[in-house]
């Protein structure tokens, strides 16, 4: 085979892979984990790329720069947003405050979400990482050493912001609120 011909495989491989990939994909990346040169991955990738436009399916690939993803095709992204704004995709308040406290405390302790909420936050918690809005970040150094949260890429995208320094600033009850429970954060172990 010349470095003109592209397996049939290749283009499938992409597809799969790309349809999985929670990021967009280097052209680099995309032939290593083929193990093809980057050349030839550009070439499987463009006409991958074409089919999709000429079948007038509803996806596409997109490439920028030199990364590579899939997208809703433009013909049918209207009629998409029916299910994004679906009642099971919005949060519930319970979740929402959850997320509020980790995005005003991160790094902060399912423990930290509780002591301010009042109430067991585990389900939330896990319900917040399950959508991607907020992952672990690491431990704290006290015994038990609790997972530490912190807010996602996804829940900045989600909210409009470019990064946690454009968060509202807290009300004066909220902060008096942020400010008692740090002083009873030590206590528990947490």
């Amino acid at each position: 085979m010349n470095d003109s011909e592209i397996p049939e495989d290749l283009e499938v491989f992409y597809e799969a892979l790309l349809f999985i990939a929670e990021r967009p994909l280097s052209s680099t990346e995309l032939g290593e984990l083929a193990g093809v040169p980057r050349l030839q991955a550009e070439a499987a990738l463009s006409s991958l790329a074409e089919r999709l436009d000429e079948d007038e399916r509803g996806i596409r690939l997109q490439h920028h720069d030199d990364a590579w993803q899939l997208v809703t095709a433009p013909a049918v992204g209207a009629r998409l947003a029916a299910y994004a704004t679906r009642e099971e995709a919005r949060l519930s308040p319970a979740a929402l405050e959850a997320l509020a406290v980790v995005a005003y405390r991160q790094p902060c302790t399912r423990g930290d979400v509780e002591r301010v909420r009042g109430v067991d936050s585990d389900y939330v918690m896990r319900s917040l990482m399950h959508r991607r809005l907020v992952v672990e970040v690491g431990r704290r150094d006290t015994p038990g050493r609790p997972v530490l949260f912190g807010t996602t890429f996804t829940f900045l995208e989600r909210f409009g912001l470019t990064s946690i320094d454009d968060l509202p600033p807290l009300s004066s009850e909220a902060a008096q609120l942020t400010a008692l429970t740090d002083s009873t954060a030590g206590a528990d172990g947490e």
